[in-house]
């Protein structure tokens, strides 16, 4: 389905995504993160060396779901990683304001985050799998 203001809106609040990877013998890897969107782009960001991150490098294909109660949405797509410390750092001190407020997150972007090398991990919307939205 196409992305609906409905679904749009229940993205753009403030919640936390569940995404799963392919690990190298082909069993799922999931995790919690945060995300950011972006027009019609997932954005999302990684530790390097982390197993999402890794597994990506190796098979780009992600899915990435938010649920809400009996309503979610779930996109599946092809990631795009990018290495470029000045994007990556910026995407993830969006990505901590949006979760904790300009304060914590730009602290955090400074004394946590801005001390590692940081991936991003973008995923163009293509088509929307959601439930819960009516007709």
């Amino acid at each position: 389905m196409p992305m609906t203001d409905q679904v749009r809106e229940f993205l753009e609040a403030v919640r936390f995504a569940v995404v799963a990877t392919v690990n190298p013998d082909g069993s799922p890897q999931q995790s919690v993160i945060w995300y950011l969107l972006e027009g019609d782009t997932i954005v999302m960001n990684t530790a390097r060396g982390r197993a999402k991150e890794r597994n990506l490098r190796r098979d780009p294909r992600i899915s990435f779901l938010v649920a809400d109660g009996y309503r979610y949405v779930r996109v599946e797509g092809r990631a795009e990683l990018v290495d470029d410390q000045a994007t990556t750092q910026e995407d993830i001190r969006q990505l901590a304001i949006r979760y904790h407020g300009r304060e914590r997150g730009e602290r955090m972007a400074r004394e946590d985050f801005g001390q590692q090398h940081r991936v991003t991990i973008r995923v163009p919307i293509s088509d929307v799998h959601a439930y819960g939205f009516g007709s």
